[in-house]
């Protein structure tokens, strides 16, 4: 239990700036009432509680199984199989993500069924799955991390020519979404897994970084694909967030409403991956009755832990976000708006379950010499600047998302030339990582608010789109720390892989 007492204190430091916030947005400048923040405080400490859970799930459950599954697979010495296993892990893990279910459900809701959540997240899943399988053969077949991302991006580019604005915020969105707190744990072990096989210690450490990369860009594939099947769109009805009524009498009641719902979401994700547990566990991994009953007792933990993150999150923290976001772009003065959102995306981050995944397997990976405070550093910044970014954009009908996302990108692409291998996997795997259930719930409902408020904004084009931001900054940031880092090291007289 001394496991979980650390998780708690560590995501208690991480979630009180958020209730902070909140509290002192009610005595000032949007006073929501008394009864909504007590819900969002009940709501911030089931967040704690279940994060942590759930966390102490994924380090003696899911992280394990990714690691074995890994080296099992890469074990068998047969080619059809690894890459088989890559596509139907990939979909059943893609499928079940909490935060693309949210992200699915949200985008069908604002265009009230025009795009339907069932459709988004079988064609996410897909190209997730696709691209965990080409991940896996690039590690086989030796191909450069640097080439490969190259090559996605390119793809990436020469489809957005043609995607419509609505599905290019969407394409973004669904890739940061898909990898959250289900994914990212079991896709960064499953790399180390397959990864720890190679003969070259350095190959090894830099391939265990870029599969979260490689399937956040099979999702934004498969989103334009599905706009080039289906053709232009128009979405002229949507959805009217300022008609929806805020329930500020209840304060227990609504947690107590969502917890059949949250179970159910829990189980549903969780269950795929139980399944194949067990099949793997007869076929490949043959563990012992205590190390087997262990990790069982992994999955119990974090299918409790996101029972309780999830109640919380939707009990408290989605009206107050987006209540909060209505009230600041109702303001005269937007600075506040501004100043309000880079705080958000700022401390929101470092309440991310798959940051905290992510910040230990790289400084586990690199023996301590990438600390994890300069990684969440980097990537509160990078937040921070995104966020903002996402509300100028709200208050700016004229700047769209491609504005931002085309020069970013092509930049981060730049970047690569000169940033040591390790980072580039390092940087593009936190840009997916970034986008966890903590931005696909509260941030995501915070900008919708605004957006919802502000005159001439359109719902769906400026609702959405923040999250291909947060994915996209942490990638910049990154790699500059790896400049920083590449740096540091020539002084003392470190050889790095400026030029790989």
């Amino acid at each position: 239990m001394n496991i979980l007492v650390g998780y708690i204190k560590d995501n208690a430091k991480a979630v009180f700036p958020l209730a902070l916030v909140v509290v002192l947005l009610n005595l000032t400048l949007v006073p929501i009432g008394w009864p909504l923040v007590l819900r969002f405080l009940v709501g911030s400490i089931l967040v704690i509680f279940g994060l942590s859970l759930f966390l102490v799930g994924v380090d003696i459950g899911i992280t394990p199984m990714g690691s074995l599954t890994g080296t099992s697979l890469v074990k068998t010495n047969k080619l059809f199989i690894v890459l088989f296993a890559g596509l139907i892990l990939g979909f059943m893990i893609s499928i079940a993500e909490p935060g693309l279910m949210v992200l699915a459900h949200q985008i069908a809701s604002v265009t009230l069924g025009a795009i339907p959540a069932r459709l988004l997240l079988v064609v996410v899943s897909i190209g997730f799955a696709i691209m965990v399988a080409l991940g896996f053969l690039r590690v086989v077949l030796n191909i450069p991390l640097k080439v490969f991302l190259l090559v996605c991006y390119i793809l990436v580019f020469a489809l957005a020519f043609f995607t419509q604005p609505e599905f290019l915020a969407i394409a973004f969105d669904a890739s940061g979404a898909t990898t959250g707190i289900l994914a990212v744990p079991f896709l960064l072990a499953l790399a180390v897994g397959i990864s720890s096989l190679r003969k070259d210690s350095k190959a090894s450490e830099e391939d265990s970084f870029g599969l979260v990369a490689f399937a956040s860009a099979g999702a934004i594939l498969a989103v334009m694909v599905l706009n080039l099947i289906i053709g232009t769109q128009q979405y002229d009805s949507l959805a009217d967030l300022g008609s929806v009524a805020v329930e500020r009498v209840a304060i227990l009641r609504p947690f107590l409403k969502y917890i059949p719902s949250s179970f159910g979401e829990s189980f549903i994700s969780l269950l795929p991956l139980s399944v194949a547990l067990f099949v793997l566990q007869k076929v490949l991994f043959k563990l012992g009755k205590y190390p087997f009953a262990r990790m069982v007792k992994g999955f119990v933990y974090a299918l409790i832990g996101m029972t309780v993150f999830f109640v919380g999150v939707d009990g408290g923290f989605m009206e107050v976000s987006s209540v909060m976001g209505s009230g600041l772009a109702s303001l005269d003065n937007k600075i506040w708006l501004l100043l309000i959102s880079f705080y958000l995306g700022f401390f929101t981050i470092v309440a991310e379950p798959a940051v905290y995944v992510l910040t230990h397997q790289i400084e586990n990976v690199t023996s301590g010499s990438i600390k994890r405070k300069a990684v969440n550093a980097a990537l509160s910044i990078g937040v921070g600047i995104a966020v903002t970014m996402a509300v100028i954009r709200i208050l700016t009908p004229s700047i769209e998302l491609w504005h931002y996302l085309l020069p970013g990108y092509i930049i981060a692409i730049g970047m690569m030339r000169f940033v040591p291998t390790l980072f580039v996997g390092i940087a593009f795997d936190a840009g997916g990582v970034a986008t966890g259930p903590m931005t696909a719930t509260f941030i995501l409902a915070f900008v919708q608010g605004a957006a919802s408020s502000f005159e001439g904004a359109n719902l769906l084009r400026d609702g959405f789109g923040m999250i291909a931001l947060v994915a996209l900054l942490p990638i910049l940031t990154l790699q500059i720390l790896g400049f920083i880092y590449q740096a540091r090291s020539k002084k003392q007289g470190v050889d790095t892989d400026a030029a790989s």
